[in-house]
């Protein structure tokens, strides 16, 4: 048995699951592992944190839940060890329920999804929390030109400087937006559907451990602009209108822009993310969803204040070079 397990075993008998079933549960990119632990009648999940410390992840739980929003209970913790225990919400992600045709209908689902991110646009900014700055997004979109493999044979690297100088107006004009605490892995394979609770805490919330201060719309655009799924026809615009009318102080014009340059920003930060996890961590199968990120950028890219967005990517990446990574 390795030290670690031997770490887990110890951690487990001290809060009474010594004697519980284990299975192990899908993982996610960063390497967190998820075990369900099962007893009699009862069943938690074992979080094991080993290469990410669990502060941020028990300060977001802990200010969703005084909220009212549905956070994992955390039922004891070993920081040291990166460990937690946590309140079980099950299977029902909204993609099992969508998948499956149970539970409440798409709209009914993102209604709620989208009501819940008014909540949280309304709260006040809490202490602890990183803000998204111009340094901050530089730091994330230079994660494109870093790991997305040039075929033209130059190293796009080199061309870091002039990307992130490309993307400075966008950016303070998707800053100049109200800012609210995201949980920046918004979308439907991390909310759970808990039909026994009310309103919105139905909507359960996992993977939330790199919460920060961000622009209003930026887990909108994670919800609506989801890599993994699409949406039918006329459903993101429907949210979009739904989020506006929480926020009726909003200048239209202003709010659409942040949304799209957010929409552009992220999604060619997960194209990057993505193409990283391929090269470097042996990790491929999130390539298959680069198609619909491309879509995603392309579509964004549209608007007039990402035009020096568009025109780096047509010089270095033309349109033939965005689907995928060899």
């Amino acid at each position: 048995m390795s030290e670690r397990a031997e770490h887990i075993d110890r951690f487990l008998a001290a809060k009474g699951w010594s004697g519980a079933a284990r299975t192990v549960l899908v993982g996610d990119a960063s390497g967190r592992r998820y075990v369900r632990l099962c007893q009699e009648s009862e069943s938690a999940v074992l979080m094991d944190s080993v290469h990410e410390e669990i502060a941020a992840f028990c300060l977001t739980a802990r200010r969703l839940q005084n909220l009212g929003l549905s956070a994992p209970r955390i039922l004891a913790e070993d920081s040291a060890l990166r460990l937690l225990l946590l309140e079980d919400f099950g299977d029902l992600t909204f993609t099992c329920c969508l998948d499956a045709g149970s539970g409440p209908d798409e709209g009914s689902l993102y209604g709620l999804a989208v009501d819940l991110l008014a909540t949280l646009g309304h709260a006040p900014v809490s202490d602890g929390f990183p803000v998204m700055d111009q340094d901050y997004l530089a730091r994330e979109i230079r994660l494109f030109a870093e790991w997305w493999p040039s075929e033209s044979g130059v190293d796009l690297t080199t061309e870091a400087g002039s990307w992130v100088a490309a993307w400075r107006e966008a950016h303070a004009l998707a800053l100049s937006a109200p800012s609210c605490l995201a949980l920046r892995d918004f979308h439907a394979a991390n909310l759970m559907w808990l039909a026994e609770r009310d309103g919105i805490a139905q909507v359960g919330l996992l993977d939330f451990q790199d919460a920060v201060i961000a622009p209003l719309p930026y887990d909108l655009v994670s919800l609506l602009k989801d890599v993994r799924r699409d949406l039918p026809e006329g459903l993101e615009a429907d949210m979009i209108a739904r989020f506006a009318d929480a926020f009726p102080a909003l200048e239209a014009k202003a709010f659409h822009a942040a949304y799209a340059i957010i929409g552009a920003h992220r999604n060619l930060r997960i194209a990057g993310v993505f193409s990283r996890l391929a090269q470097r961590d042996n990790k491929p199968g999130y390539l298959e969803y680069l198609p619909r990120v491309w879509r995603h950028i392309e579509t964004d890219l549209a608007h007039p204040v990402l035009a020096p967005v568009s025109d780096w990517l047509e010089r270095h990446v033309p349109p033939g070079q965005r689907r995928c990574v060899r």
